[in-house]
Formats: C-alpha cells, sequence, structure tokens
C-alpha cells in the first residue's frame, strides 16, 4: 500500500498548523481541542518550519516547568524533519518512523506539504492490508 491510499482515507479537514511564533500554550489548546497529537509549524500554512508534538511539550514542562507554556513554538519544535511522498510504501514509512522513534510524518510533494500521517494511520493501512491478503488466501484454501 502507498502512502497516497492512507492520505485518501483520511478525512478532507487538512493538516493543523500554528505560526512559529504561537505560544506553546496555544499549540496545546489546539491539540487537545482537535484530539490529535501533533502540529505542524508553518509561517505559510504549505512550508514546514517543523512540527511541535504532545510529547515535546511534555518534555518541556518535565525539564522547565509550566512557563515554557508561553514560549513561542519554535522554541520547542522539531526542525529537522523526515517526509514521506505520496508514492511511498507503508513499510518505508513505518521503518522511517520506527527508527526515528516518531508518530507523525509530513507527506511532501516538492517543498509543499499535502498531508500528516500518524503512526495510526500507518498501522490502520497495514492492519487493511493484511485483512485482504488473509480473505485471498482464505478464498484459494477454499476454492472461491
Amino acid at each position: 500500500m502507498l502512502v497516497q491510499e492512507i492520505l485518501k482515507d483520511k478525512s478532507g479537514d487538512g493538516v493543523v498548523s500554528v505560526a512559529p511564533g504561537s505560544s506553546v500554550g496555544d499549540a496545546a489548546k489546539i491539540l487537545s481541542a482537535k484530539r490529535i497529537g501533533a502540529v505542524v509549524v508553518s509561517s505559510d500554512g504549505t512550508s514546514m518550519n517543523g512540527i511541535l508534538s504532545e510529547r515535546d511539550i511534555v518534555r518541556a514542562i518535565g525539564a522547565t516547568g509550566p512557563g515554557c507554556l508561553s514560549d513561542p513554538v519554535e522554541k520547542l519544535m522539531t526542525s529537522k524533519i523526515i517526509s514521506a511522498t505520496r508514492d511511498e510504501t507503508v513499510d518505508s514509512v513505518l521503518k522511517k518512523m520506527t527508527e526515528g522513534r516518531f508518530r507523525h510524518m509530513p507527506v511532501m510533494d516538492g517543498a509543499e506539504m499535502i498531508g500528516l500521517i500518524s503512526i495510526g494511520d500507518v498501522v490502520k493501512a497495514q492492519l487493511a492490508e493484511l485483512s485482504m491478503e488473509k480473505a485471498a488466501l482464505e478464498g484459494m484454501i477454499k476454492g472461491f
């Protein structure tokens, strides 16, 4: 299965982003309200400056206390981003996520961000693929 198939199955709400100067507290409110695990940090909504995740916020609170909630997101965001393209396989994406120990990956078309996929999206796609393979094998065995 390819990344483009995962993007087709995701809701059409688009990628949630915040400006680099937004406060960490405001980003946390967005994460909570939208029930998502990460926001893209973008100055224009299509290019990407970085990603800020729940983990980034929790680690900062643990290290420096709640005062970090007033810091700009660009101070905490991950700026070295590993991305995928729409033509990559689910296996390739899962390998990158596992090796990099992160759960959210932007999907890029050149310099433009066209989506954001999570580890949950990837696992869901793999389970669907395994289910189809199982049904096909059962059909072959049973003679359907």
